[in-house]
């Protein structure tokens, strides 16, 4: 459709933006079926990159603490009680004590600190997190020596102390991924979200199994008819 130069130009902008989604759908429609796929393909490479390149690197450092039995205690309850002492890692009384030597607030901390024990030995672990290599270890150490004075205040009664068992060294390199393993991530993430795409997108009209696979032709069939009348 020609347009007329006397045609004001908000009329002519008009008639363009109202031609838009036809043009889109044409040109939608003239792109291969698989389109899909390389664009989230492209679009997760790009995202993983960009996460590699923006992300703050994140450090962990880890400190343990062993639980020991004293002479007159059972040697198994030394286990239950590393079990317990686990779980006060992250309470509101081990983190108040250590926020002053960890120089990070009570807030903060929670988010910054996890503990793990095993099932098999009366060993706990406490790892520190932080966009800072020695800061981590600061953590670390910090709320293993709240645990273990936490511990101490009550072995009379339990029988059971805490020992540090290795301190938390500064680490050398960030647990957050590199930006070749972020962008390969990101690549694998958007071709398996471009092939669920494909599964689920409506298949274009005309377009069946049936279409694609050839079914016999009459000459075929009669003498597939002229086969079986021989045999009977």
């Amino acid at each position: 459709m020609t347009e007329s130069p006397a045609q004001p130009r908000h009329v002519v902008l008009r008639k363009r933006l109202s031609n838009a989604p036809a043009q889109l759908r044409t040109a939608l429609t003239r792109l291969p079926h698989w389109w899909p796929l390389p664009a989230c393909v492209l679009l997760g490479t790009a995202s993983g990159l960009s996460y590699g390149l923006l992300a703050t690197p994140q450090y962990e450092a880890t400190s343990y603490a062993m639980a020991v039995a004293e002479e007159e205690t059972d040697p198994s309850a030394a286990l239950g009680y590393a079990q317990s002492y686990g779980r006060l890692v992250t309470s509101d009384a081990t983190l108040s004590y250590a926020q002053g030597a960890a120089g990070e607030p009570m807030r903060a901390l929670r988010s910054q600190v996890r503990s793990e024990t095993s099932p098999d030995s009366p060993m706990i672990a406490v790892t520190g997190t932080s966009d800072k290599p020695g800061r981590a270890a600061d953590i670390a150490n910090a709320v293993i020596e709240a645990v273990i004075v936490s511990s101490g205040h009550v072995s009379k009664d339990t029988g059971v102390k805490l020992i540090k068992f290795t301190h938390a060294m500064k680490p050398d390199q960030p647990i957050s991924p590199s930006v070749p393993l972020g962008t390969a991530v990101g690549a694998a993430a958007g071709g398996l979200l471009g092939g669920l795409v494909l599964l689920v997108r409506p298949r274009r009209a005309g377009w069946s199994v049936s279409a694609q696979v050839p079914g016999p032709t009459a000459a075929e069939d009669h003498s597939t008819t002229d086969e079986r009348e021989l045999v009977r």
